[in-house]
């Protein structure tokens, strides 16, 4: 017979199967849709009409109409597609379902449309409103705290392939007591975050890791250079921190969605021409082709990293639906790649991974992820005792410092 306490584990442990899945599986439908209209917008349309895609007419246009066209789904979908991502922490409350497909939509078209934000913010508040609103009303005793974190641990393991990202997140935030154990209150978390992570793997790998030579033995020496990319990376990221509240100020002057985003669109395709299409979109694929390449110099790889970073603080400051993790870890690995360029006695292992930590740690102020993100990226034991004692440096650089967050009285 089972004890009480695992009886009282396995009662969620079916709606948490079920949540990890359908979380993994709306992941996967925006992306597929996101994919296809990106193709269609970025390789098919311009071969038709005889342009290329990399020019700066083509890229500074569908910015622009990409920007307009989410302006429209703002401003006349029901419920406005849902809060502004400025505004709101990765994890935050339920959206009303009304407001769910205009979110999915500007979502879509923002990720076709090459806006430099990832999909992690609105799949979060798609899977939390409808886990919230469907297991309220199937299980009427389950508290909507217990879907909301239900849902947003499948997101997270769905998002990166594997519910490890989700334990160490939740191992921070799931406080435990005398009566009930940490992991008595991981368990259905977790059992969320393995089947949307498994149901990921069935129909794609999320890849991460980057191809980089192998780290050898930790030295001293390498602790310190490793603190101090951290701090170079904090201070380029916070840099990004103050200009987004006072952007965001800035463009809703505008006050209709339709000029806020179409402007932002703008910018964008301005800042797409200056940086190139590497720049341009979520940031994971183009990532790879920096670290495979064998002809950036250091002024391409710094260009590559303001470009990033300018771009996507302009499009969270003007409400592009859209999360800020993913393109932080673009703008980690260029700048990585460029110290290593600069100083190459630095292990590129060491600089990109120290980089990623550095920027990720900024955009969520979460150090379990952060390191996640560095490990995952440069995937290297050897490397995480390292990583694990630069976090100390970093967490004190960004103690009591302001959040990558808009002013909420901004509108």
């Amino acid at each position: 017979m089972l004890h009480p306490r695992a009886r009282t584990m396995l009662l969620l442990a079916i709606p948490a199967l079920i949540i990890g899945v359908a979380s993994s599986l709306v992941l996967i439908v925006v992306m597929k849709v996101a994919s296809v209209l990106q193709a269609l917008l970025w390789t098919a349309l311009p071969a038709k009409l005889g342009i290329t895609a990399d020019s700066s007419a083509w890229i500074i246009l569908m910015l622009t109409l990409t920007g307009i066209a989410v302006g429209l789904v703002i401003r006349f979908s029901p419920g406005h597609a849902g809060p502004d991502p400025a505004l709101e922490p990765l994890i935050g409350a339920p959206v009303p379902p009304s407001a769910l497909p205009g979110l999915i939509i500007a979502l879509i078209v923002g990720l076709a449309g090459g806006v430099s934000l990832g999909p992690e913010h609105p799949i979060m508040a798609v899977n939390i409103g409808l886990a919230v609103f469907l297991g309220s009303r199937i299980l009427p005793r389950v508290g909507a705290l217990d879907w909301t974190i239900l849902a947003s641990a499948g997101t997270i393991g769905a998002l990166f392939g594997t519910p490890v990202a989700a334990a160490l997140i939740f191992s921070q935030t799931l406080t435990s007591n005398n009566d009930v154990p940490l992991w008595d209150k991981l368990f259905a978390p977790l059992m969320a975050a393995a089947a949307g992570a498994l149901t990921t793997s069935l129909f794609f790998h999320p890849h991460f890791s980057l191809s980089l030579p192998h780290y050898g033995e930790m030295r001293i020496a390498d602790i310190f250079s490793g603190a101090i990319v951290v701090a170079i990376a904090i201070a380029l990221g916070m840099v990004a921190v103050w200009c987004l509240p006072r952007l965001h100020r800035l463009v809703h002057k505008l006050k209709h969605p339709v000029l806020i985003l179409g402007t932002g669109g703008l910018i964008l395709g301005i800042l797409g021409t200056i940086g190139g299409t590497v720049t341009l979109f979520k940031g994971l694929d183009e990532m790879q082709q920096l670290a495979f390449s064998q002809v950036f110099s250091v002024s391409d790889y710094l260009l590559f990293a303001v470009i990033k970073l300018a771009a996507l603080v302009v499009a969270a400051a003007c409400g592009f639906r859209g999360g800020r993790i993913f393109p932080a870890v673009f703008v980690g690995v260029a700048l990585g790649l460029m110290l290593h360029e600069h100083v190459d006695a630095v292990p590129a292992a060491i600089t990109v991974s120290c980089s990623i930590l550095g920027l990720v740690l900024v955009v969520t102020r979460d150090a379990w992820l952060s390191l996640f993100m560095a490990a995952v990226v440069v995937p290297d034991s050897t490397l995480f005792p390292l990583l694990c004692i630069v976090m100390l440096p970093a967490w004190l650089l960004l103690a009591g410092k302001p959040m990558m967050m808009a002013w909420r009285n901004d509108k």
